[in-house]
């Protein structure tokens, strides 16, 4: 499909945020706390169960390895497709939406969630984590120009440095432009942890079907376009 570049990029920015906050409150709000988009949160968690002697961190142990895990294959994917002079991101893009297919069956086979060793609970999770560790992974290797769209913790320092120069006069094209670039997906990631947290609370785990049909519609959208075109 044709587009402009610039409000293909902010939908892509708008859409992967949007994914990320819904993804991790749904695996936050069905699997014991767990985050799948900010893995690096479960330490705190872990941390907490241990101190308390309650509770257990096994799944929230497996998560780690596994993101790694996606991490280092969305990596050789990237390298392998490019190699064939092919654009890596509507790949990275399916694959992830499968990946959340995943999720969402073996969360769905695993209902009603009573411990979270339960096997399919425990595989569940880890391919959650899985799929959001690929769009942290093509965040870095094609999408380095964006603002990341997982973790919002520098988006939102940035977003409120630019908006103090902003009010004090010393705002520029440049700051202006920046600004925007961080701002929206601060939102759709927010509006997508509230939509997510609601949509599982009414129908469990088929609540991931909207991620997944916002990833394929990405990947539909920047879909490369034949050389004549």
């Amino acid at each position: 499909m044709t587009m402009d570049k610039t409000h293909q990029a902010g939908l892509l920015a708008i859409g992967l945020g949007f994914v990320a906050g819904y993804v991790d409150t749904v695996g936050f709000v069905a699997l014991f706390g767990l985050f799948t988009a900010h893995v690096t949160g479960n330490f705190v968690l872990i941390g907490s169960v241990l101190a308390r002697s309650s509770g257990s961190v096994l799944l929230k142990l497996l998560v780690f390895p596994a993101f790694i895990a996606a991490v280092a294959a969305t990596r050789v994917i990237q390298l392998w497709l490019e190699r064939r002079g092919r654009t890596p991101l509507c790949p990275l893009l399916l694959l992830q939406t499968a990946l959340l297919g995943g999720f969402m069956l073996l969360g769905w086979w695993a209902t009603p969630i009573a411990s979270p060793e339960a096997p399919l609970v425990l595989w569940a999770g880890i391919l959650g984590a899985t799929a959001m560790g690929v769009q942290n992974a093509a965040a870095r290797l094609v999408l380095a120009s964006q603002a990341p769209t997982t973790v919002m913790t520098g988006n939102v320092t940035q977003l409120v440095i630019d908006a103090v120069d902003w009010m004090r006069g010393a705002g520029d094209d440049a700051l202006k432009q920046r600004f925007s670039k961080f701002l929206w997906p601060i939102a759709a990631f927010g509006g997508g942890a509230i939509a997510g947290a609601f949509a599982y609370v009414f129908s469990g785990f088929a609540a991931l079907w909207l991620p997944m049909l916002v990833l394929a519609s990405l990947a539909w959208l920047n879909w490369p376009q034949p050389a004549s075109a």
